[in-house]
């Protein structure tokens, strides 16, 4: 894509390039990077919890799976899901600190809120003695997995996508060996 530059006539009859003026985008304000990753989040969760609602019910109703097998393989599809969305657009504007790390991080912190979402479920089914269709999704889908999300958003922005001044990211780039530009070949 070319760009354009008017000229301005010198005073030599000869055509200069006028300069432009240059815009600088104002850095967003913490509560508007908050905001942006918070509604991108909520897309991202969206999209997972409709993921985890329709296999669950899938194992549990059609393969007739228990409430707790049924949660898991669910959480674990939505979970990587979630992932993907999150590291790709909800916090595509962090640090990189290496998928293998953030990756691992995010199982972890997941694992943490399947465990949020099946503490409601064992609440409802062994405490309150509720069973049923209605019982788990309220307590297993809604409850477990919104107590879940919130510790999740927390948690990710804490431990997996990292704020770009943080000091894990300045070691990981450390780590890293320089990149030598290869000779162009002729």
């Amino acid at each position: 894509m070319a760009r354009r530059t008017a000229s301005v006539v010198s005073a030599g009859g000869k055509n200069r390039p006028r300069p432009r003026a240059v815009r600088h985008r104002a850095r967003p304000s913490r509560l508007q990077t908050l905001v942006r990753e918070m509604s991108k989040f909520g897309i991202v969760g969206a999209v997972a919890y409709a993921v985890d609602f329709l296999v669950s019910n899938l194992c549990h109703s059609h393969f007739e799976m228990g409430q707790f097998t049924s949660k898991i393989i669910s959480t674990i599809v939505a979970a990587t899901v979630a992932y993907i969305g999150n590291r790709n657009w909800s916090f595509n504007h962090r640090a990189r600190s290496g998928v293998r790390r953030e990756y691992v991080l995010f199982i972890i912190l997941n694992a943490i809120g399947l465990g949020i979402a099946l503490g409601c479920l064992g609440f409802a089914k062994y405490v309150l003695h509720l069973e049923g269709p209605l019982a788990f999704n309220l307590f297993g889908n809604v409850l477990g997995t919104g107590f879940g999300t919130v510790f999740r958003f927390w948690a990710y922005k804490r431990w997996v996508f990292l704020h770009p001044d943080h000091p894990r990211v300045a070691e990981t780039a450390a780590a890293r060996p320089a990149r030598v530009p290869e000779p162009a070949s002729h």
